[in-house]
């Protein structure tokens, strides 16, 4: 399982989540103590806004706590809005290409957890898509498939909603395929002016996420597991959970796609 963290707000320096805190994601990148591994040494990435719509984004498949360049570019950058992933690969190599975060457009994404039997879905996921989107995937990853169906359904016009689509696509997809569907899904997502994120799985096992505020009270951040031992200042946000953080602050609603049956003339078959 990866690690990730995010944050909107007033301006901060991206080191305020990657590297400065007593657990950083770079600390959790060689010593995650929430999640099933502790390394998450399968590269790492960053994307922040600023002036511009789209985000500004850096990835490598180095080890977060071997690059030196994260370090000072974590130092450098102010933003009042980004989002930092450290990779554990559960499918797809160790490139560039499978870093996350994703970019399209002025949309970015990343995620934490899996989809079972990916291999055996891929293919009718990735049949869903426009041309323009699927020509746009340059990775191996559920998880930049995931965000490409989103954006498909609409995810543009209705954030959440088009989340809960691809969701409930993906698992009436696999219960068709496979005869039963598990998917665990943490993901953070932004257009530059919202910052999402989504906690579920269909099992009890949905990766961790927490939140918190910071820069003086006048942001929040999201967090894979706490950047501190401030246990008190850190609010678990409950599986089955839609996040939105805007200027207004922090809003938890219910998340709970809805079940959706997928006909055998819907998608390609894959042998077994």
């Amino acid at each position: 399982m990866c690690r990730w963290a995010a944050y909107r707000g007033d301006p901060l320096y991206l080191e305020e989540l990657v590297s400065s805190p007593a657990h950083s994601l770079i600390e959790q990148s060689h010593c995650a103590t929430r999640a099933k591994t502790a390394t998450n040494g399968d590269g790492f990435g960053i994307a922040w806004y600023g002036d511009r719509p789209e985000p500004g984004r850096y990835r490598d498949v180095l080890p977060a706590w071997s690059d030196c360049n994260l370090k000072s570019l974590a130092r450098q950058i102010r933003s009042p809005l980004f989002l930092a992933h450290v990779r554990a690969a559960t499918g797809g190599g160790t490139r560039r290409d499978n870093c996350h975060p994703f970019v399209q457009g002025n949309w970015s994404f990343m995620h934490n957890g899996q989809v079972a039997d990916f291999e055996r879905l891929r293919r009718p996921m990735e049949a869903m898509l426009d041309d323009e989107l699927f020509n746009a995937r340059t990775g191996t990853t559920d998880s930049e498939l995931l965000f490409l169906l989103a954006l498909q359904f609409g995810l543009c016009q209705m954030p959440m909603a088009a989340m809960a689509e691809t969701i409930s696509f993906v698992e009436g997809l696999a219960e068709h395929v496979t005869g039963s569907a598990l998917l665990r899904f943490t993901a953070a997502f932004s257009d530059g002016k919202a910052l999402y994120a989504i906690r579920y799985a269909t099992d009890s096992k949905a990766p961790t996420l927490y939140a918190a505020p910071m820069g003086n009270g006048q942001g929040y951040c999201l967090v894979s597991e706490p950047l501190n031992d401030d246990v008190d200042s850190w609010a678990e946000i409950p599986n089955g959970s839609a996040v939105t953080v805007t200027a207004a602050g922090v809003d938890v609603a219910v998340f709970q796609p809805e079940k959706r049956a997928i006909a055998k003339s819907a998608v390609i078959a894959i042998p077994a």
